[in-house]
């Protein structure tokens, strides 16, 4: 090697030194500066870091479009109580609640039965005391081994399968005394009014 070649060659590798030796590597993703949500930030002129909607945009997920939205611990509920409304939430029921839930709501559906977990009974003291607006919120945001339906149920049919669930629970509980006269008819003779 000549001595230009070694001269040539120790300028480069001292280069090579000088810039590495400044630098450190680093995985800048496990350490990105972010704003807490609703916190200030001096970055925006308005000093707010939580960003308003960009000009017509639909945001999804909200609340304030879910028109028959109510609080998990309220028992109001939003619509009519009709026949119709009870017929289509027997309808709603059989299709979508039907596979875990059963055609009873003892939690002994055909899924169930195959090896999955069992929901509990729709007859259970705790579900029986359970406002309206809880078994909206279960079914819009799903709970424990059910995940959310409000992707394949309206709001509508939310209100008119949980009419059909009070419907169901109010059946098994109903006195003899309370029944039409053409029910009580039906009834075995051996039964006598509660």
């Amino acid at each position: 090697m000549t001595s230009t070649s070694r001269i040539l060659l120790t300028a480069c590798a001292a280069m090579l030194a000088v810039l590495t030796g400044g630098c450190q590597i680093r995985q800048d993703m496990a350490d990105q500066p972010y704003n807490r949500p609703l916190s200030p930030s001096p970055f925006f002129d308005d000093g707010r870091s939580e960003r308003p909607l960009v000009e017509n945009t639909v945001p999804r997920g909200s609340i304030v479009d879910d028109e028959l939205f109510v609080p998990k611990e309220s028992n109001a509920f939003p619509l009519p109580l009709t026949p119709e409304l009870l017929k289509r939430g027997q309808e709603r029921y059989k299709i979508f609640c039907t596979p875990c839930h059963g055609i009873q709501g003892d939690g002994n559906g055909m899924v169930s039965m195959r090896g999955m977990k069992h929901p509990p009974s729709y007859y259970d003291s705790r579900l029986l005391q359970v406002p309206t607006g809880y078994l909206y919120d279960v079914i819009t945001n799903g709970f424990g081994g059910m995940l959310s339906y409000s992707a394949q149920i309206p709001a509508a049919d939310r209100w008119a399968i949980i009419a059909y669930v009070r419907a169901l629970q109010l059946s098994r509980n109903a006195p003899v005394s309370e029944l039409p006269p053409d029910v009580r008819e039906k009834l075995p003779k051996g039964d006598s009014p509660k």
